[in-house]
């Protein structure tokens, strides 16, 4: 299978131009600094993931906001100096969002209106004139987080336009593209779009969702208080779906799924790695990490059995996340493993 050269070892700042708790420019200006990319680079990482959502970069009625791209502009610089990589990854569009607390999103609406499409397309041209100089530097991802399988025929036809935009102004760069089902991991065979070169399959592997978002406020059905170690039985897992909401318990339900340990993620991995080799693609996880309400030493288990069969099959990868959003790993839950999972990666 091919690599995706130079996008390894990745984290991501979630957080920071994303998923952020109120627009607030002192946040924007500190959550993330030169600082943090000298940090990362010292790590040992090659780049970072950068979700940013739509309403940084325009305002409600589409005119840009040079603020929001001032962030993007500055972080590319910051990856320059310290010989980092950077994914731009549109997190929200107007229109669309992956987020379950955003109760009253319509989900399909997106895929299926020409305004919409439109307007997300025009955003995506202007991220790309201004990053079109740095073809070996900078990538880009279109939309974070499909939710629903039933769309998946209709972004295929989204990703089409999209790469079809794209090439005409950045011909060489990489263009990371992620299927349905939030991006699951399973989803990447239901992609059917235009390939070339530069194209990369996305996916995100958060199995068992039981174990890295357990008692995770955003999780609908999951209690806060629900603690599971890892690893575990995939009947234990099993049962504990049962208990609480099978759409918790995900893979483990698949049939023929090997135990739980690298054995596991092989078999959840295989086709989307038959699907890459197939079509001669780079594949590459985006997002994968473990709560931090999670047992320390759970969480570097299941990091260590992951990151097996990354390495295994050359599948590079970005941490969820850098710093907070429940998931940092620079932050003090993260501070007994630090060390171990830098020897990991």
């Amino acid at each position: 299978m091919r690599i995706f050269e130079g996008f390894q070892k990745g984290v991501n700042l979630g957080g920071w131009i994303s998923q952020f708790a109120k627009y607030d420019k002192a946040h924007f200006d500190s959550f993330i600094t030169g600082k943090d990319i000298a940090e990362i680079a010292a790590l040992g990482f090659d780049h970072v993931r950068v979700p940013v959502d739509y309403n940084v970069l325009e305002d409600e009625e589409g005119r840009l906001k040079e603020d929001g791209f001032a962030c993007l502009e500055n972080c590319r610089a910051w990856c320059e100096e310290y010989g980092l990589r950077m994914l731009i990854d549109l997190h929200e569009c107007y229109g669309y969002s992956f987020d379950p607390l955003k109760k009253d999103m319509d989900r399909e609406r997106f895929f299926y209106d020409d305004a919409l499409q439109a307007r997300f397309l025009k955003l995506w041209e202007e991220i790309a004139v201004r990053f079109r100089d740095y073809p070996g530097q900078v990538a880009f991802e279109p939309l974070n987080e499909v939710v629903l399988q039933e769309v998946a025929d209709a972004w295929n036809k989204v990703v089409a336009k999209y790469i079809e935009t794209m090439r005409r102004i950045v011909p060489d760069s990489y263009l990371v593209i992620g299927g349905v089902c939030y991006n699951n991991v399973m989803s990447v065979p239901l992609l059917d779009i235009p390939l070339d070169e530069k194209i990369v399959y996305n996916f995100h592997c958060y199995e068992p969702i039981i174990f890295t978002h357990q008692g995770a406020y955003w999780v609908e059905n999951m209690p806060q208080d629900f603690r599971i170690a890892y690893p575990k039985t995939l009947e234990d897992y099993k049962a504990a779906g049962n208990s609480l909401s099978t759409d918790l318990a995900g893979a483990v339900y698949n049939e023929g799924i090997s135990e739980i340990g690298e054995g596991f993620f092989e078999d959840i991995f295989a086709p989307a790695i038959q699907k890459a080799e197939a079509d001669n693609v780079p594949l590459y996880c985006g997002e994968y990490g473990v709560i931090d309400l999670a047992a320390a030493e759970s969480r570097l288990n299941w990091l260590r059995d992951i990151h097996a069969v990354f390495k295994k099959h050359g599948i590079g990868r970005a941490l969820w996340n850098y710093r907070e959003k429940d998931f940092g790993m620079v932050d003090e839950s993260f501070a007994a493993i630090r060390d171990r999972f830098m020897e990991i990666l």
